[in-house]
């Protein structure tokens, strides 16, 4: 039986799990008639076969989704709201990128 770390070769003593914790993984689910996914909440599951099965039970109950991803939440990399000033001031200077510049024939309508 291997031990309940070795599924982290790569991390840190501190940072791993406890031996008697699961993996946090955090859930996403397409809807019937979406596009895209929304972050629907966390669980914990011991491997990502096991996070699905487990999102799909918690979180699909009702046939309402058509797709589940999960990401074990060690891996998900975010901003701090304190960062939002140099963060986003590099594109402030791009004025380009904005649809001010274009005109946009009456035929296509709202876009």
């Amino acid at each position: 039986m291997s031990s309940p770390n070795s599924a982290y070769p790569d991390t840190p003593e501190a940072t791993k799990p406890k031996c008697h914790e699961w993996p946090l993984w955090e859930v996403f689910i397409r809807g019937q008639h979406g596009m895209s996914h929304r972050h629907v909440g966390s669980l914990h599951a011991p491997d990502a076969e096991m996070a699905v099965k487990n999102a799909r039970d918690v979180y699909t109950r009702r046939n309402e989704g058509v797709s589940i991803w999960v990401v074990e939440a060690r891996h998900i990399a975010a901003s701090s709201p304190s960062d939002k000033g140099p963060l986003y001031e590099p594109s402030e200077s791009k004025v380009y990128r904005h649809p001010t510049f274009f005109d946009i024939p009456d035929e296509v309508g709202a876009m």
